[in-house]
């Protein structure tokens, strides 16, 4: 496993690999890994003959007063699970190697960056479009591989590279959860033992959700009631938004009548936590 700093190392290792004929799969990150980060390099390690893993923690999809400088970093610890996942090239760049001083164009996703996440966080996308944009200009992957927790992101993402014409296969690999539900994340780490206690809330309100739905329930505001009545329980939660929105569109919904994304967003202290689920109408 090469680990490398600078995008002329990258393209010098992509060139070569593209003229043996092996394909390439992407997995971009922005460190502290975990399993479900894994989940997403064995996936990419069944389908491609070779394996990039990105480590960057990109400043500017960070808000003024989000965590970018507490975001938690450890390189060696990620290097040790890229490794134990068979990865072939890590790309850990420097802030200044990703933007010179003068840098100027960014990439934005207009409409399905307007709600969810994208609503609370200006901004947000068009920092993600961008670095992935210029992650996959550096790589040239035949496939890039996102979870499905951040599902307002992989949905931008897909709709970037249709938009733009990118010649590379996105795949959507789904949540890797704890053994309590918690959807894995690397602010999990921020958690407090009695944090991390609450926080498994969000998994009982999406379980809750579930339950109503396969009973016949269909109006979004019936469950969403349900759902904040749950996190409404733990003193320590506070809820940013439940959204029940089109799985396409990403337009609010009022009725379960066709495929559908519930994502929520809740605070646990001062840690923000997302998960989702997907309410697929065809097979209800």
């Amino acid at each position: 496993m090469k680990v490398v700093t600078t995008i002329k190392q990258v393209r010098e290792q992509v060139k070569s690999w593209h003229q043996s004929g092996a394909s390439i799969g992407l997995v971009p990150t922005m460190g502290f890994l975990h399993e479900g980060h894994q989940s997403l390099m064995a996936a990419a390690k069944k389908d491609n003959q070779k394996v990039i893993v990105t480590i960057f923690v990109n400043p500017i999809q960070f808000g003024p007063s989000e965590d970018l400088a507490s975001y938690p970093r450890d390189l060696q610890r990620d290097k040790i699970a890229c490794e134990k996942m068979g990865v072939d090239l890590i790309f850990c760049p420097s802030t200044d190697e990703m933007y010179d001083t003068h840098f100027s164009s960014y990439v934005d996703v207009n409409g399905l960056t307007d709600a969810l996440c994208g609503k609370r966080r200006p901004g947000h996308f068009k920092g993600v479009c961008t670095v992935v944009t210029k992650l996959f200009n550096i790589t040239q992957p035949d496939r890039a591989y996102f979870g499905q927790k951040d599902a307002q992101q992989l949905a931008v993402i897909k709709r970037m590279v249709k938009d733009l014409n990118f010649n590379i296969e996105i795949i959507g690999c789904p949540i890797v959860r704890e053994q309590d539900g918690l959807a894995k994340s690397s602010r999990n780490s921020y958690l407090s033992e009695s944090e991390r206690l609450a926080a498994v809330c969000l998994y009982q309100a999406i379980e809750s959700a579930n339950s109503m739905i396969k009973q016949g329930e269909k109006s979004v505001a019936t469950i969403r009631t349900a759902m904040q009545d749950i996190i409404a329980k733990q003193s320590l939660a506070k809820i940013d938004y439940i959204e029940f929105v089109d799985l396409q569109t990403l337009t609010s919904v009022e009725l379960l009548e066709q495929d559908s994304l519930c994502a929520l967003a809740v605070y646990i202290g001062k840690t923000r936590l997302i998960d989702n689920f997907i309410y697929y109408h065809y097979y209800s």
